[in-house]
């Protein structure tokens, strides 16, 4: 047979020969690194024979298919050792994801992380055991009944839910089998440092209509030094984790009989909400922006107009019957401000019409989802709709852009990257079928990007069910990017709200929609301030600029004739009189993050001054009130960071 390598080149084997003996007679270095193969574009077992003619690539733990072998031999592993400790444990299902695997376990106990040393000393073990993984398939009531006598349960239903033309796979490492397609090392011995990292709770099949299932979480890499690695930057990410943050900061909370996804927002959590919303929304107004007040609900009729009924019902709340008329919660704001633009007349002489909203929204998402207020089930968008002729279409996406990036600038929001988000044709599901408008709404976008010399990459099946957009994905100081900010070129509602304007020959046309939101929703904006501030607001952000300690009893009547005169500044300021030393007092306030504390003793009291110490900076000495009120309040102006 004729193997042909990626650089060209073909060479002649026997057929049977398997990747890693090519491997092998090319250079022994390169069959130590191989993991897995990919012949002809499609990922395979390294030790399985070729018998024909074909292209072949060879992957590395460089290559995400690479590491996504290693580390799905890894779940094998874990799985395998759980069933050596635990025989009674029942197995379901175990993948591996970004950054390592996790396996799901029916186990008539709790696991805890103190059964994890246990368990990795087992895995150690099949590792150093050095045991060969065999695939081999078997008809399916065999399957059935292979899978029964060995009381797996849940690898039963899977395999009955199977296509009946799929072919029904299973790999052996010593004693263990698993029902599985691949793909995997030729050995346990391949995979090397694992790590297991958490325990959590997980329904069987994502339902929670079904039993919950404890999900063993692990990691593995090849080399030490990046496990280790990967391991500071899991520590890194619990120290700035938003949930742990606003726990001790006092930001926000969640309460189980509130109900689950619902965060509620204390004092300081809703200061730094309303100098978000009062920012965002300022600037709107002063950029052309009217801002409308909606309910957060309609009817069903509205979204099955909208399209959102057959497109987005999966993420909204069940309808509620309400006598003769059926409301949802809304999952977005388009269909309510459609309805605004068409409560009045319009000519081509008033466009465009830029309606704006901080907007309550609610979307069911699945438990396992959930993530303090960076992905809840209630959030609050800072969302717009802007109605414009096709001729306005450039300049207010212009606008749009230039508003997203003077507001990173403003948060100092350096690290993202734009992206042109387009429909799968091929999905008709999900997506509003007129290949004819997508067509029209994709090319115009892309030539408004292209125009304004944006650099960009383009994704498929990443677009709103109505058009496409640009989205603009930042790069938090830990964990995977996300989208903050979007604008979305929308052809099809108006059209189906039948919305119109004026020409200037008189006729009537069909206005082109814009949505678009700056600062995403303001909770998972918030989020995402919390991580990467670690709760060290710039003072302008922080919820209390200034806290104000007096020494003694003595020095507490000045203390609050100074928190006066601070607030006819505006300046956010506490006061905390409590009968504590001033040492306990100072360390309080810099766990709360506090930029700036005033000492109060007997001195400043007499002398009219006041003793600064600055979050940042640290003792910065006494000084007039005066000269500290224009130093915080041209930091507060500037918005330095």
């Amino acid at each position: 047979m004729q193997i042909t390598f990626p650089d060209g080149s073909v060479r002649e084997y026997e057929n049977g020969t398997n990747g890693l003996d090519i491997a092998a007679s090319l250079s022994q270095g390169l069959r130590k690194s191989v993991i897995c193969c990919e012949i002809d574009g499609v990922r395979t077992d390294a030790f399985a024979p070729i018998n024909r003619d074909c292209s072949l690539k060879f992957l590395t733990f460089e290559d995400e298919d690479g590491r996504w072998t290693y580390r799905h031999t890894a779940s094998h592993i874990l799985a395998q050792a759980v069933k050596r400790l635990w025989p009674e444990v029942k197995l379901a299902i175990g993948p591996a994801i970004k950054d390592g695997f996790y396996y799901d376990f029916d186990a008539p106990f709790t696991f805890s992380t103190e059964d994890f040393k246990k368990i990795e000393k087992t895995m150690d073990q099949i590792c150093r055991e050095n045991l060969r993984l065999e695939r081999f398939e078997l008809p399916r009531e065999e399957a059935i009944r292979f899978m029964e006598e060995k009381g797996e349960p849940y690898k039963v239903e899977l395999i009955r839910d199977l296509p009946e033309d799929e072919v029904i796979s299973f790999y052996r490492q010593g004693e263990f089998v698993d029902l599985c397609a691949g793909t995997h090392v030729a050995s346990t011995a391949r995979v090397k440092n694992l790590k297991l990292l958490s325990v959590a709770g997980a329904y069987w099949r994502g339902s929670e209509k079904n039993k919950m299932l404890q999900r063993i979480y692990g990691t593995a890499f090849e080399k030490k030094e990046d496990l280790q690695a990967y391991l500071t930057k899991l520590e890194e990410a619990k120290k700035r984790d938003h949930r742990k943050l606003g726990k001790e900061l006092h930001l926000f909370m969640t309460d189980e009989l509130v109900g689950k996804g619902m965060p509620m927002f204390l004092p300081k959590g809703y200061t730094l909400w309303r100098i978000l919303e009062n920012y965002i929304r300022d600037k709107e107004i002063k950029s052309g922006y009217q801002h409308v007040l909606t309910p957060c609900i309609g009817t069903v009729d509205l979204y099955k107009i909208s399209g959102h009924w057959d497109h987005y019902q999966q993420n909204m709340f069940p309808a509620m019957n309400v006598e003769d008329e059926t409301y949802v919660l809304r999952p977005m704001n388009c269909p309510h401000h459609m309805r605004i633009y068409a409560n009045s007349p319009h000519s081509y002489r008033n466009l465009p019409v830029r309606i704006g909203e901080i907007a309550h929204d609610f979307r069911y998402e699945a438990s396992g989802t959930l993530k303090g207020i960076e992905r809840g089930r209630h959030f609050c968008q800072n969302d717009a709709h802007l109605f414009v002729t096709p001729e306005q279409i450039k300049d207010e996406f212009a606008k749009v852009v230039d508003l997203i990036f003077t507001t990173y600038k403003d948060f100092g929001i350096t690290d993202y990257r734009c992206v042109l988000s387009l429909r799968d044709p091929a999905d008709k599901v999900k997506y509003h079928d007129d290949d004819e408008m997508w067509n029209t709404a994709e090319s115009a976008l892309r030539d408004v990007l292209n125009s304004l010399g944006l650099e960009y990459t383009e994704e498929i099946g990443e677009a709103a069910f109505y058009g496409p957009k640009l989205d603009v994905n930042v790069t938090p100081a830990v964990g995977a990017e996300y989208t903050l900010s979007t604008c979305q070129l929308d052809f099809c509602l108006p059209a189906r709200f039948n919305l119109t304007y004026i020409d200037k020959d008189g006729k009537e046309r069909t206005p082109v929609v814009l949505h678009r939101a700056i600062l995403g929703s303001l909770d998972r904006f918030m989020a995402y301030l919390i991580e990467e501030t670690m709760g060290a607001f710039p003072t302008w952000l922080a919820p209390e600029q200034v806290r104000i300690l007096p020494i003694t009893d003595r020095t507490v009547e000045y203390s609050n004739r100074l928190a006066a005169k601070l607030e006819e500044h505006d300046i956010r300021v506490e006061v905390d009189a409590r009968n504590e030393k001033i040492g306990f007092k100072i360390r309080e306030a810099q766990m709360q993050k506090t930029p700036y504390m005033l000492v109060i003793g007997d001195k400043e009291a007499e002398e009219n001054t006041v003793a600064v110490r600055s979050r940042k900076e640290g003792d910065l000495g006494a000084m007039p009130l005066d000269a500290f009120l224009d130093k915080i309040s041209e930091e507060i102006r500037t918005k330095a960071k």
